[in-house]
């Protein structure tokens, strides 16, 4: 039998569907339950009514806008649930220290990846609180790349003249210890107000082309909520291209559904930022969430960032950009490390970053190669600061080749240096 309103309410009350009536019994009905006639049980007017208000509640809440996919019960919150796990021996104070400062959050797919056997584990190192985070120089600040000198409404970076970043939730699937966001993450969701008012700021500055979504995690949100600010961008006459920064691919693969990529598309351009640092990420489950999104008519590109410990050795950064190429993801950032707070224990030098990438240059065909991108403190923005294989000489030049051999170049063609 199906279930069915209780008549006796009116809809605004009534959000809960009560159940069908139960068999009639001989036993007489409690003298409390007035509501014998209408097809309730006993009690559930109070029922109902609790059900509306906690209704109520998730709606005039912020967690009413995340995805139900993102409230997944084997999430890790704690380093008591790492060491349960396995994943950690007992934690020593500094970690404990670590932890308080920027919490734990580690998604299942992520947990299953790391190798407890391993001190040296790529993926732990990125996830795990190290007693190393308590180390803070005196070049590190809050807001390594200056976000905030760029900020004209909350939520809104308008660094370059064509294109803003709109930041739409402060909460990620998983806490990467070397986020350059780590002190600006919140548990918020862009209110409305502001959302509305940094809609209207696009609308009113013709020169922004393109905007990028972030956060955050902006697919941490449901897919009505990211289909509705989708379709206001897509209203906006001057804006052809929404970018998307998302690490759910990789982190929660399972909340890439049919849903969420309908949410996504449009007849305006429409590409996804993955953030991916080494090949053991993508799993099986995260090919087919990002193909998911390919096949559907969603290009998804790539940004890295190089970490010490993770992806610094040649034979891993080859790994990864050829993981990519073979999932159809074209590799376009790899990041030097931003200087955020705690996180010096993971920057490569930029000497040692311009090495590794000369080398990927003579191993790996055209599709492969990433920029290699330094976000320079206190909002200048990004450079490209990869090798350079051409320096001037007199009226020519010298260029090196893949091999490592220079080349004398001018007008009359290139000649071996001896």
């Amino acid at each position: 039998m199906a279930a069915r309103r209780c008549a006796s309410l009116p809809w605004c009350c009534c959000l809960a569907w009560c159940s069908p009536p139960a068999r009639r019994s001989s036993s007489p009905r409690p003298s409390c339950c007035s509501w014998a006639n209408t097809g309730c049980a006993a009690g559930a007017l109070v029922r109902t009514r609790t059900r509306a208000k906690e209704r109520l509640g998730r709606l005039a809440s912020p967690a009413f806008f995340f995805s139900s996919l993102m409230k997944h019960e084997q999430t890790m919150r704690s380093l008591d649930d790492l060491e349960q796990a396995g994943l950690i021996p007992p934690p020593s104070p500094e970690q404990r220290a670590a932890a308080d400062a920027f919490g734990v959050l580690l998604p299942p797919a992520l947990a299953r990846l790391i190798d407890p056997s391993d001190p040296s584990d790529p993926i732990a190192a990125q996830v795990i609180p190290s007693a190393h985070e308590r180390t803070v120089t005196p070049d590190e600040i809050s807001d390594p790349i200056g976000d905030a000198a760029h900020s004209p409404l909350p939520g809104l970076v308008h660094r370059y003249p064509d294109r803003v970043l709109l930041k739409l939730t402060g909460l990620c699937a998983v806490n990467c210890r070397f986020c350059f966001r780590r002190d600006l993450l919140t548990q918020d969701v862009l209110r409305d107000a502001d959302l509305e008012a940094a809609l209207a700021y696009i609308g009113a500055h013709p020169e922004v082309w393109e905007v990028i979504l972030s956060g955050g995690d902006p697919l941490i949100l449901s897919d009505a909520r990211l289909n509705r600010v989708v379709r206001r961008l897509e209203a906006i006459e001057t804006v052809s291209v929404i970018r998307v920064h998302t690490r759910l691919p990789v982190a929660n693969p399972e909340r890439v559904t049919p849903a969420l990529v309908g949410a996504l598309k449009s007849p305006k351009a429409v590409y996804v930022m993955l953030h991916c640092n080494h090949p053991r990420e993508l799993t099986p489950e995260a090919r087919a969430a990002c193909a998911r999104l390919i096949d559907a008519g969603l290009p998804v590109l790539s940004q890295s960032v190089l970490l010490r410990g993770v992806n610094d050795r040649p034979e891993v950064l080859e790994a990864l950009m050829r993981a990519f190429v073979a999932t159809r993801i074209t590799p376009h950032y790899l990041h030097h490390g931003d200087m955020a707070r705690g996180t010096s224990h993971f920057r490569v030098p930029l000497e040692t970053a311009q090495a590794l990438l000369r080398g990927l240059r003579g191993r790996l065909s055209g599709l492969g190669q990433p920029t290699y991108i330094l976000d320079l403190p206190e909002g200048h923005g990004k450079v490209p600061v990869g090798p350079v294989f051409a320096t001037r000489d007199g009226a020519g030049w010298r260029v090196e080749d893949p091999q490592g051999e220079v080349h004398a170049y001018g007008n009359a063609g290139s000649r071996a240096i001896g």
